[in-house]
């Protein structure tokens, strides 16, 4: 009996997605649980297991169309013993149903199968998204020989491409990608940019922001960060003055919590916040995502530095689940990176403050009364006026600067 997969309800307030990929063909054999596709939505791009084991009769929508909740996608004809689903508590798309055992084990099988183009018994599957596989099967590339830069070394898309184009092939365009012309490029509105605009309209028509600056001699948080670099613990995560301005904010606030709170405009009222959930600003190929570390007031500047790390990594891959994505309190946006000095950054929607960091340069200063050379940064904060006001914003911003100026005012905190 054929069996009709309709996308499910993504939760989150979210009503479509972009389907990116399919990760079977019609007349494929698959398994409960397996990943059959890869979908897009506003918030995160997540794999889609199916709900049956069977034979692919037909995929219903193309790679690259936008897809609303309950669209049939795909037709899966089933055995009459597995005719009928196992029972699925609802969850998200992307994290299978609560029988965690089963899924495992789907995903073990899938893991050891070999890939189309590899022989022998010991070639393994590479770990790989199923817009990778895709990309792979079209352009002829044998994903064991590609190095993958997503999570554990997982293969993307962008890695076969990549590999494709160093090997002269012609790489095509993906679906829904611009088509150039000799005076402009269209690209269309959809997904996390879609999602992008919309919230940063909202929150520039809605809170009253107000954005202070404040230059800082950092040298001393710049020697500490080398110094910190060298230790063992510290080995393989990003020690960068992002990770000490985190933590002087996380610290800061708990003088001024009034910049990690959120207006209230049903129930008229300001909520201020005993937690924080920090979000990071990530420039991805999909567009700027601000996923948050929960609970970051409870980590230590190790601990922080290897969420920021882990956290960072997984949004630029694309495979930051949506709870990553809500639910952030204050915000953090790192303009320094691209050698700015400095930003009048927009709220995150809910949130009342977000910290801008500039480049950290060597600039003259005047330093124990004479001119010399140190290590240099503006900060910025952006607040909204409702909620914050300029004296709180001010002592906010002056004390996350005097803890950089000084990190030893930190070592309590560490």
């Amino acid at each position: 009996m054929a069996q009709e997969f309709r996308l499910p309800d993504l939760g989150e307030g979210l009503t479509e997605a972009e389907l990116v990929s399919w990760a079977v063909e019609v007349g494929q054999t698959i398994e409960l649980n397996q990943v059959i596709g890869e979908v897009e939505t506003a918030k995160a791009l997540v794999e889609l297991p199916s709900p049956y084991a069977g034979v692919v009769e037909e995929l219903l929508v193309p790679a690259g169309a936008t897809v609303p909740v309950g669209t049939p996608i795909i037709r899966i004809a089933t055995d009459a013993a597995t005719e009928e689903p196992p029972a699925r508590t609802p969850v998200l798309v992307g994290y299978g149903p609560e029988a965690a055992a089963e899924s495992k084990r789907a995903r073990r099988k899938l893991a050891t199968a070999p890939e189309t183009g590899t022989s022998g018994p010991d070639r393994r599957r590479p770990d790989a998204s199923p817009a990778a596989r895709a990309a792979a099967r079209e352009l002829g590339v044998d994903l064991a020989a590609v190095a993958g830069t997503g999570p554990s070394g997982a293969v993307t898309r962008n890695d076969v491409e990549s590999h494709a184009g160093s090997a002269g092939q012609s790489v095509p365009s993906t679906p829904g990608s611009p088509e150039p012309s000799e005076r402009e490029t269209r690209t269309p509105i959809r997904s996390v940019r879609k999602q992008t605009a919309a919230a940063m309209v909202r929150s520039a028509f809605t809170a009253p922001h107000v954005t202070e600056f404040v230059t800082v001699d950092v040298t001393r948080s710049v020697e500490l960060l080398d110094r910190l670099r060298d230790l063992p613990a510290f080995e393989g995560l990003s020690v960068t003055p992002l990770s000490l301005v985190a933590k002087a904010m996380i610290v800061a606030l708990r003088e001024n919590p009034s910049l990690n709170a959120s207006w209230d405009e049903e129930n008229q009222e300001i909520v201020t916040k005993h937690y924080v959930n920090l979000g990071i600003a990530a420039a991805t190929p999909r567009g700027l995502v601000v996923p948050n570390i929960k609970e970051a007031q409870s980590l230590s500047l190790l601990e922080l530095c290897r969420a920021i790390t882990e956290l960072t990594a997984t949004a630029r891959s694309g495979r930051a689940e949506p709870a990553q994505l809500t639910g952030g309190t204050v915000s953090i946006t790192n303009v320094g990176v691209f050698g700015v000095d400095a930003g009048t950054p927009i709220l995150n929607p809910g949130e009342s403050a977000i910290l801008c960091l500039g480049s950290v340069t060597r600039r003259p200063w005047v330093h124990e009364d004479e001119l010399a050379v140190r290590w240099v940064t503006t900060l910025s904060v952006s607040f909204d006026h409702r909620v914050v006001d300029g004296e709180q914003g001010s002592r906010f911003l002056s004390s996350v600067a005097a803890m950089l100026h000084d990190p030893a005012s930190l070592l309590a905190h560490l």
